[in-house]
């Protein structure tokens, strides 16, 4: 099996592994108890928070953990504009047209509030620009909310421009979903200006069912889940202490190797882009900039044909790759971030997304082209036929 869908999800470390099967068989104590077990708990919370805190260059009370990237995102843009909301400071909210439907959908669920919603545009290659942010700011705006680097296209957004000309707006709350580029790229919050930043666990080596919101001290935030009080506050509910020590474990690893890997991951994006050139049917998507494209993946279409079809021929040759978020892969409607680049309904139907990670080879990356090939030109022939016999109808 050639797994290339690293976006969706990375297998698990075995460092990582470790560390969590450790802790689950010796420190199963509830680290709210009393008890010498339950102390024991909370120490190994403590150190992964403060591990996790060095990692981002951030103070370990900024750190809170949830069950993952859409709960992290959801607790920082719902916790934001509630908080405010009763102050009257404003129900003026900002995102863009290709976040992740866990920041889309909360926007969407808080214009049914009453909230007034700006979707700012993006290009051709799937980015948006800090004049659109600038452009969008109403005098009532108490909310931003953008992704560091689109989990679809793989553009890399200008976020620490955003950020540091959104300083001189000290009302309006900044919240970064660096989901998909912590561990590819440099992520540190008080660097992008962030006053909220969403990480999840299982997009960096780590186990599913965890996650960060890094929270900037100060920061006023209405907690989403009420019952014992737990990460100070913001987030009720029995901590998964083996998880995050294992989320903090892969997140260390991540940063580690990030500098080492950055090279290795161009590289590989690169000789992507020859061969998928080299298929004439295809088309690359996004930027030729490749300062402005993430290294870890690389998106294209197939015009004419059904992406899910070009998924299901590929896993017969056992290679697994994608369309879009897994949150969105079982929607067969066109591409909502493809649309928005300017992309028309059909061809927003044929978006093919790779990616991988520092430790795939460039051999895997030729035997990965070379079924594509393959798989392009058996599904190419009952098109070239039913476009020949459309033909000789029209003649008669």
């Amino acid at each position: 099996m050639l797994y290339l869908d690293y976006c969706a999800t990375t297998p698990i470390l075995d460092e990582v592994l470790e560390v969590i099967t450790h802790v689950m068989k010796n420190h199963y104590g509830n680290p709210s108890s009393l008890h010498r077990l339950g102390m024991e708990a909370e120490m190994i919370l403590k150190q992964a928070r403060k591990d996790i805190a060095a990692s981002l260059e951030c103070k370990p009370k900024e750190i809170i953990f949830t069950s993952g990237g859409t709960e992290s995102n959801n607790l920082a843009i719902k916790g934001a504009v509630h908080a405010v909301a009763g102050a009257k400071r404003g129900k003026h909210i900002i995102t863009s047209q290709v976040e992740h439907p866990s920041v889309y959908e909360c926007f969407a669920q808080l214009a049914e509030q009453g909230f007034r919603v700006t979707h700012i545009p993006v290009d051709r290659s799937g980015g948006f620009q800090l004049a659109d942010v600038q452009n969008a700011i109403e005098d009532d705006t108490i909310l931003v909310s953008l992704m560091h680097v689109n989990n679809e296209m793989g553009r890399i957004q200008p976020i620490e421009a955003i950020g540091k000309w959104l300083r001189q707006y000290p009302k309006i709350t900044f919240h970064v979903d660096a989901i998909q580029s912590v561990g590819k790229i440099p992520v540190i919050p008080q660097q992008l200006g962030a006053d909220l930043l969403s990480l999840s666990a299982h997009k960096f080596g780590g186990p599913k069912g965890a996650g960060v919101l890094y929270r900037r001290t100060g920061l006023e935030l209405k907690p989403e889940i009420a019952g014992g009080g737990q990460e100070f506050g913001m987030r009720s509910g029995t901590e998964n202490v083996a998880l995050i020590a294992g989320m903090a474990k892969a997140l260390e690893i991540a940063i580690k190797q990030q500098e080492q890997d950055l090279e290795k991951l161009y590289m590989l994006r690169k000789r992507l882009i020859t061969k998928i050139n080299e298929i004439n049917q295809l088309k690359i998507s996004g930027s030729e900039n490749m300062k402005i494209m993430a290294p870890h993946l690389l998106h294209f279409c197939f015009p004419g044909m059904k992406a899910e079809i070009v998924i299901h021929a590929l896993e017969q040759h056992g290679i697994c790759i994608s369309t879009r978020s897994a949150c969105a892969s079982g929607n067969l409607k066109a591409s909502r971030i493809l649309l928005a680049m300017g992309m028309n309904s059909e061809m927003a139907q044929t978006g093919l997304r790779v990616s991988f990670s520092a430790k795939h080879s460039l051999d895997e990356m030729d035997y990965f082209a070379a079924c594509l090939q393959q798989v392009v030109q058996a599904l190419q022939l009952p098109m070239i036929a039913l476009a020949a016999s459309k033909q000789n109808n029209r003649r008669r």
